[in-house]
């Protein structure tokens, strides 16, 4: 199983800014990495993802999306969320 997590975000959004301390507690109590993906450069991943709004956390299990987080997400969230495909 090859787990991998993208959170999509965007220069100046303030939930970005939020989100990014949290993806760091995540990844420091889990041993895991939170790739970040400027989705403004990347608009081919915009739709590929379907993206709506930015901070979105993607979880994909073998490059198939498992769960999509949109908005802030809470360390305590992300967490128990993660946990599912660790």
């Amino acid at each position: 199983m090859a787990v991998r997590v993208i959170c999509f975000y965007q220069p100046g959004c303030m939930g970005c800014m939020e989100q990014t301390p949290i993806n760091r507690e995540v990844e420091k109590n889990l041993a895991i990495t939170i790739e970040e993906i400027d989705a403004v450069k990347n608009p081919q991943l915009i739709r590929q993802y379907g993206l709506k709004v930015t901070p979105t956390i993607v979880i994909l299990d073998n490059e198939v999306v498992r769960e999509r987080l949109e908005g802030v997400v809470q360390a305590e969230q992300l967490e128990a969320t993660l946990k599912k495909y660790l």
